[in-house]
């Protein structure tokens, strides 16, 4: 059963739909947290970038060159179900804002808010959380796809650009997830959105 409020037309949660932009190194928990909200919070959409690209044909051998398509797709929902008037929730790693200006137009578009908040932690936590973390489906291929690509050291190079990226995104919130559980760092979501 799932618990909070519904989100829809009436803009019932408050602050009304409103695009979601969790993002952070890949193992923080952007996914189960958004996970959680949608489940939550009826209506919303979870919009997971790395499922898209596991429907388009060759993703596993050419994971970089069809991710630009997939995030192509994901804009076009993205402004779809805003403008059917509920939110969404996209946890997303992005390090340089060509990756995210076509979110912030198609929530433009819509006439919601785009919010992102970053999910972090100290590289050493970062690393150990992606290493211990469990996958399956999708997300086991792609965790093959960055051990491939590199592994640890790709992940170290991802932390320093992802902080670079931060940099020039003074409205982003940033969670400092090093001491938090899922819950926590769910709660902490909340309190930033405003939400229940």
């Amino acid at each position: 059963m799932s618990t909070g409020s519904p989100e829809g037309r009436s803009g019932s949660v408050r602050g009304g739909p409103r695009l979601i932009h969790l993002n952070g190194p890949s193992g923080i928990g952007k996914s189960t947290v958004a996970r959680l909200y949608a489940d939550r919070h009826p209506g919303v959409l979870d919009l997971d970038t790395d499922r898209i690209v596991s429907l388009i044909g060759g993703w596993r051998a050419d994971f970089f060159g069809t991710l630009p398509m997939a995030r192509r797709l994901a804009v076009t929902m993205t402004e779809t179900h805003l403008r059917s008037g509920f939110s969404v929730v996209m946890p997303q790693l992005a390090t340089h804002l060509n990756e995210v200006s076509g979110f912030e137009e198609a929530a433009r578009a819509a006439g919601v808010p785009y919010v992102e908040i970053a999910l972090t932690a100290a590289k050493p936590h970062a690393f150990d959380r992606y290493s211990s973390r469990s996958s399956d489906g999708p997300a086991r291929d792609i965790d093959e796809i960055i051990g491939r690509a590199g592994g640890l050291e790709l992940i170290d190079r991802v932390h320093d650009h992802l902080a670079a990226y931060l940099r020039q995104r003074p409205k982003c919130t940033v969670v400092d997830t090093e001491t938090l559980d899922v819950e926590q760092t769910y709660a902490a979501v909340l309190e930033i959105l405003g939400v229940p």
